[in-house]
């Protein structure tokens, strides 16, 4: 078989790494944000109901975040065993980054992921508030590189090539905002808090869901303000940032037609030059042949999508060498994965607007059913925006620059193989246990708890008044806002 090589199955298992490590960052991004905002809530409003889903999702982020941090850095040992040649010809410009990325975001979260979990109590409120918002923001720095990193794979700039063939910087910050660097970031972020909504919302729903079904008796034991007020943030974070991303998106897809049109014309199914171009909207590629088969296409709507007007053309694979071609279905489809559950998101996100100005948000089981089968929606679509990104890429690690084929370290097909086939077993059987607990703690809904005794605001002299003096803060929350 032509594609058994090593080359090939490297690929194919730093690819199977990445999708069981891009899920997690993916969630625990927005979540850590949407934590730090459940603690402010509560610390400027006092009203418990954001502490108990606090309390609630803090227990599925550490989850989440300690399997993300594992799978992390499983991804970084491939780049000295598959991936040695790359490793040395890139070392100069990832190697600093990826140090940067550990000693700023890795630190800060490690640092105070401590404080957030088992501090409340020990270091008083604003400490507490302070380490939530800090880990959130290690989060969010460590998108920061990685994208940068990555995005500088995808347009290159502020570098130069020394006398052995490697990439060495000449202007950092060319190399960090490099010119796809600000639209990816942007895209990524957003697409992690819809992400995070969208599992919120889902859980929410399903609760939403059971509550139907239960008696009265089993109903006091359950926080009922609290799986409202869950769905409710969820579904304000649907209609607000869909629309968002959406904007995003295509800034990206512009910026990607003037750096990476071989790129686009993958995305786009095109073989051959157009003028106008039309969006194919299915279609079967044939690589071999050079053509699409069975193609559904709408005349000059992919001119007015990537050039905002009707007149300007779309350069196809022919006008770009064979040997430069990326594999088209891939990306084709997966591309138009990531549209289509986009646009299903703002449909819910639309929706869930009309039911809140109803006042049926709480008590449209169609609409909650829609919201569980949309609960892995966000995953599904960084996924595919993963593969248009890196497979479009291809033939290329350095866009351009530094063939995948010569990236490769010099080991044996048989190797590669048996590390690949080592992988698939010790990730299905550690991460698919992770992911079981998880779903366990997700099908708990949020309980009534005790009373909650908490700080008062500090006194002029900066001290806190002690949990045995302090009054209860108020259970107000829930309903429809």
């Amino acid at each position: 078989m032509e594609w058994f090589d090593a080359v090939n199955i490297a690929r194919m298992q730093f690819a199977f790494t990445v999708v069981f490590h891009v899920i997690f960052p993916a969630f625990t991004i927005g979540l850590a944000t949407y934590l730090f905002v459940l603690n402010a809530m509560h610390y400027f409003t006092r009203k418990t109901v954001y502490l108990d889903l606090f309390n609630y999702w803090k227990k599925i982020f550490t989850l989440s975040f300690a399997m993300g941090v594992v799978s992390g850095i499983v991804l970084s040992y491939q780049f000295g065993t598959n991936w040695s040649v790359y490793a040395d010809k890139v070392g100069p410009i990832l190697g600093p980054i990826i140090a940067y990325e550990v000693l700023t975001a890795f630190f800060l979260e490690a640092g105070f992921l401590g404080v957030m979990l088992f501090g409340r109590e020990r270091v008083g409120e604003r400490l507490h508030l302070f380490a939530t918002g800090m880990v959130a923001f290690g989060t969010f720095l460590s998108t920061f590189w990685i994208l940068a990193v990555n995005s500088w794979m995808q347009t290159p700039d502020g570098f130069a090539m020394n006398d052995v063939g490697q990439f060495v910087p000449v202007d950092w910050f060319k190399v960090i905002f490099n010119p796809s660097f600000p639209h990816r970031f942007a895209h990524m972020v957003l697409a992690a808090y819809l992400t995070t909504a969208f599992v919120v919302g889902g859980v929410a729903a399903y609760h939403l869901l059971k509550l139907r079904h239960m008696g009265a008796d089993a109903k006091k034991h359950i926080n009922v303000d609290a799986i409202k007020k869950m769905f409710s943030t969820a579904m304000w974070m649907a209609v607000i940032v869909t629309p968002i991303q959406i904007f995003a998106g295509d800034s990206q897809g512009l910026n990607t037609l003037k750096y990476q049109p071989l790129k686009i014309a993958a995305m786009e199914g095109h073989f051959e030059n157009e003028t106008p171009a039309g969006l194919v909207v299915f279609g079967i590629p044939n690589q071999e042949e050079g053509r699409m088969e069975y193609k559904v296409e709408i005349p000059y709507l992919g001119s007015l999508i990537l050039h905002h007007d009707l007149d300007t053309g779309l350069k196809g694979y022919n006008a770009f060498p064979r040997e430069d071609w990326p594999p088209m279905a891939p990306p084709f489809f997966a591309f138009r994965v990531m549209v289509g559950i986009g646009m299903l998101m703002l449909l819910v996100g639309i929706w869930g607007l009309v039911l809140r100005k109803r006042r049926r948000l709480y008590d449209t089981s169609l609409f909650h059913k829609v919201c569980v089968l949309m609960a892995p929606s966000g995953f599904v679509a960084v996924i595919s925006g993963w593969i248009v990104t890196e497979v479009g890429r291809q033939p290329f690690t350095v866009y351009g620059l530094l063939r995948t084929a010569d990236s490769v370290s010099p080991i044996s097909t048989a190797a590669v193989a048996t590390s690949f086939i080592a992988f698939v077993i010790v990730y299905c059987s550690l991460f698919g246990a992770g992911l079981v607990y998880i779903l366990r703690q997700i099908r708990q809904a949020p309980s009534l708890a005790e009373p909650v005794m908490t700080f008062e605001q500090p006194t002029r002299s900066g001290g806190f008044v002690p949990p045995s003096l302090a009054k209860p803060a108020t259970t107000q929350g829930g309903g429809d806002d």
